[in-house]
């Protein structure tokens, strides 16, 4: 009796965008009508609730980055925007930039968000 291994091939997501982000870290200037980095400096914890609504998250999941030294949720959110972007970077350079500059980090990805603001098309399936 012979048997079948069936592996399903992952999707993959491109996007057409570029592979870095839209800004820098400490770009805050660059959304001044917006008062995006105003929001995150005065209050970062609801900006990054909000955020995190927007980007299909629970709201309240930010608030967990209260409990640690490194605000996992910040870091973990940034990982994901950089996969689902196709952003390259590493998990260091998040770890550093979530524990460094947490309010700098919420307000790069809510730009980054807003400049991206195109849907994600599967084109193929890689194994």
């Amino acid at each position: 009796m012979s048997s079948f291994v069936i592996d399903q091939p992952l999707p993959v997501m491109e996007s057409k965008e570029s592979d870095q982000w839209s800004s820098e870290i400490c770009d805050c200037t660059d959304d001044m009508a917006d008062y995006l980095c105003c929001f995150g400096f005065w209050c970062c914890p609801c900006h990054a609730c909000i955020h995190t609504r927007e980007y299909g998250q629970c709201l309240c999941l930010p608030l967990l980055d209260i409990f640690g030294i490194i605000p996992p949720v910040t870091m973990s959110m940034r990982v994901s925007m950089r996969q689902r972007y196709g952003i390259k970077g590493t998990i260091c350079n998040d770890c550093v930039n979530a524990t460094c500059c947490n309010c700098c980090v919420w307000c790069q990805m809510s730009r980054e968000r807003k400049s991206r603001n195109i849907p994600i098309v599967l084109v193929s399936a890689r194994k």
